[in-house]
């Protein structure tokens, strides 16, 4: 039986990135609560709502706890449940370092592929993140099926015999929960905002934010466009193997694979994609090798992340330092919930308003510090595929 365990749930993109690196890895696996016994489950949560609460979840490597948010999911235990470890990206930096050249490196080593794959996993991990939430509750919104496979993996930390009544509950109130929060993760409707479903499941407007619904449709129309005629031309994101860019892609995308009419548009949209996302669920990408390469090909989706993600991320910090400088002291979502820490900008012409989130402003940093030590020639090259690269200087 694998000792390596991933504990999650099939609707958090970050748990299925992770899993889709631990089977290029070769790691075998299993998923808790999912799949274990409620004894099981009891042992290995206990032991891990301990180690939350000791500072003992570690991250690799370890990074500037000020801008953090600690701990955060998923989690991943290489022992059975004696330690643990937290964040996708730096579990997957845990996983190079300990391949010992059994696989190619999730994290390319030649600089400017380095870099790239940085750019876009932190893109999809942050601006992707509120794409597939939004065409969860907004374009899946009558029949997402995240209700009740949340319902089925959390009821098995219940005893076998009082399963059903609280599987039940869930299965309500974790929709009803996710929709509330859209706001926080960039999805606000507008005014009079209508959906046929059950008025707690009507994705909300907020008072004094402009709707971001055509924002986030256009966006993830734009991305999942770029994908497809990428993939047209090559199997992985950087040429011929799986990196941590298509492990990003994969887990915020594949979310949406158990949304019938989201599943259904991007199979539409884009056959090659939504058969990619398939083939990396199914494992089909481990034991892949070749050359990675920066192409042509990559111009669309390097321009879509330049025009969402970048002008984000840098709106997000001179928020935050006009937001430290005024004293302010709450951030991310505690704030968003106290109407404090907001700030307003524009994005691809549309206006938004947004809380400032300390953990962007870490990501930020580190992405731009990683730009500066590049080499001029680097920097060179890279700003000919990268529209808008003074953002990053």
């Amino acid at each position: 039986m694998p000792t390596a365990i991933t504990w999650g749930l099939e609707a958090s993109p970050f748990l299925l990135k992770l899993e889709a690196m631990l089977r290029f890895h070769a790691v075998p696996f299993r998923r808790l609560p999912g799949t274990g016994s409620w004894l099981e489950n009891l042992r290995i949560g206990s032991r891990l709502d301990r180690a939350k609460r000791a500072g003992r979840v570690r991250r690799h490597p370890r990074m500037d706890p000020a801008l953090d948010e600690y701990p955060a999911v998923p989690f991943f235990s290489e022992d059975g449940g004696a330690t643990f470890q937290y964040d996708s990206t730096s579990i997957g930096h845990w996983l190079d370092d300990h391949a010992g050249g059994r696989v190619p490196p999730l994290f390319p080593t030649e600089p400017r592929l380095g870099f790239v794959a940085r750019l876009i996993d932190e893109a999809f991990d942050e601006f992707g993140l509120y794409m597939v939430h939004h065409m969860r509750w907004v374009g899946a919104a009558t029949d997402t099926a995240m209700g009740e496979h949340t319902a089925r993996e959390l009821s098995r930390l219940a005893p076998p015999l009082l399963r059903a009544r609280p599987a039940a509950e869930i299965q309500k109130r974790i929709p009803r929960r996710q929709v509330r929060r859209c706001p926080y993760l960039f999805s606000v409707a507008p005014q009079g905002y209508a959906a046929s479903v059950e008025p707690q499941r009507v994705p909300p407007a907020r008072a004094g934010f402009p709707p971001t619904h055509a924002l986030l449709r256009e966006s993830w129309v734009a991305h999942l466009a770029a994908l497809e005629s990428l993939l047209a031309t090559q199997p992985f994101l950087l040429g011929e193997c799986f990196t941590i860019a298509d492990a990003s892609a994969y887990g915020q995308l594949s979310m949406n694979l158990i949304d019938p009419s989201v599943a259904r548009e991007l199979r539409e949209r884009a056959p090659r994609l939504h058969a990619w996302l398939v083939g990396i669920r199914d494992g089909r990408h481990a034991g892949r090798r070749g050359p990675l390469f920066l192409s042509d090909a990559l111009r669309p989706l390097l321009s879509i992340v330049m025009e969402t993600f970048a002008p984000l991320m840098a709106q997000n910090e001179r928020a935050w330092h006009d937001a430290t400088a005024r004293g302010e002291t709450l951030f991310n979502e505690p704030a968003f919930d106290q109407g404090r820490a907001l700030y307003d900008g524009t994005l691809r012409g549309h206006p938004f308003r947004a809380v400032v989130k300390t953990f962007q402003v870490r990501v930020w940093r580190e992405l731009r510090d990683a730009w500066r030590v590049l080499l001029d020639d680097d920097r060179t090259a890279l700003r000919a595929l990268l529209p808008q690269s003074t953002l990053l200087d």
